[in-house]
């Protein structure tokens, strides 16, 4: 018999901005980015009490239990002596391997939902802890800013104004991409072609002030990894400048890839996708100005 519930709409991310910088003697890759969430998401429900540790996951194929993010964080969590046992199911609706972060945003849903029920909190700095051990994306998806900058290995951040909701649409190719072999494509890039670090950037600097707007935004939008992902990929950078010619703005690859995304303005925004996607896969959806809070269920 289970002790209590609670839903939360697991939101998936979009990088306005990803810049790769310094790799660390430890293998770890400096990064500044921007996050921006958006509606589409994973719902996850986590139960409390019982007598088992369970995970259920429907939709697409997140493989074996003991990799899930989800379920790595509810392990981490449990640690501090509570809950004993506990079941999570997910919906999954974001695609996976497509560097929209969703199986981060699962796990920064499980930390949040599980200390909405526990009655002793361990609060968000303790939970940016749990988070900041699972991954990159994991502390920023486990937080309530909607546009987030990072940097450092993504655990230093710094939430911005939310930005005016936008339609989005997300082309996702029938490939996925692991994110530590995008990492390693960009490591053999820079030995082939090493470059100063900032080497093409604007000279205005990146601070709050000029990111309060889309034209902002769309001035300082850029990822590292198009380049290299698009050269191995050709149908990423067809899929990118399918999203230009109709007018989106930024257009451009989230994360790693493989999903590109198109963020258009409310007089330029398609109805429906009006065009071929070379065997990508088209989901429209926009971007979030909040992020939905927990749901206690009775």
């Amino acid at each position: 018999m289970t002790d209590a519930a609670a839903r939360v709409i697991a939101q998936c991310k979009v990088n306005l901005r990803l810049r790769l910088l310094a790799r660390e003697r430890s293998g770890y890759h400096q990064i500044e980015t921007i996050f921006q969430r958006l509606a589409l998401g994973d719902e996850v429900v986590v139960r409390v009490g019982g007598r088992d540790r369970t995970i259920d996951c429907r939709g697409d194929d997140v493989g074996p239990a003991e990799q899930n993010l989800a379920w790595r964080a509810a392990l981490l969590y449990a640690e501090s002596g509570w809950p004993a046992y506990f079941s999570i199911e997910i919906d999954k609706r974001v695609p996976v391997g497509a560097g929209l972060g969703g199986g981060s945003a699962d796990a920064g849903a499980v930390l949040r939902a599980l200390d909405a029920l526990n009655p002793s909190p361990l609060g968000t700095e303790h939970l940016l802890d749990i988070a900041g051990r699972l991954g990159a994306d994991v502390p920023v998806l486990t937080t309530t800013g909607a546009t987030t900058l990072a940097w450092g290995r993504g655990q230093r951040m710094l939430a911005l104004a939310p930005l005016p909701e936008r339609s989005v649409w997300l082309l996702v190719p029938p490939f996925r991409i692991a994110t530590t072999e995008a990492y390693a494509w960009m490591d053999e890039a820079r030995e082939r072609q090493p470059r100063a670090l900032g080497e093409g950037e604007q000279a205005a600097l990146l601070v709050p002030e000029v990111l309060a707007d889309w034209d902002g935004i769309a001035a300082f939008a850029r990822n590292d990894f198009e380049g290299e992902i698009g050269r191995r990929q050709p149908s990423v950078p067809m899929l990118i400048e399918s999203l230009h010619a109709l007018g989106a703005r930024p257009a451009m690859l989230s994360g790693s890839g493989s999903a590109v995304f198109g963020v258009f303005a409310p007089e330029r925004a398609p109805a429906a996708w009006p065009g071929s996607t070379t065997g990508a896969r088209a989901i429209a959806t926009r971007t979030a100005s909040r992020v939905v809070p927990v749901e206690r269920l009775e």
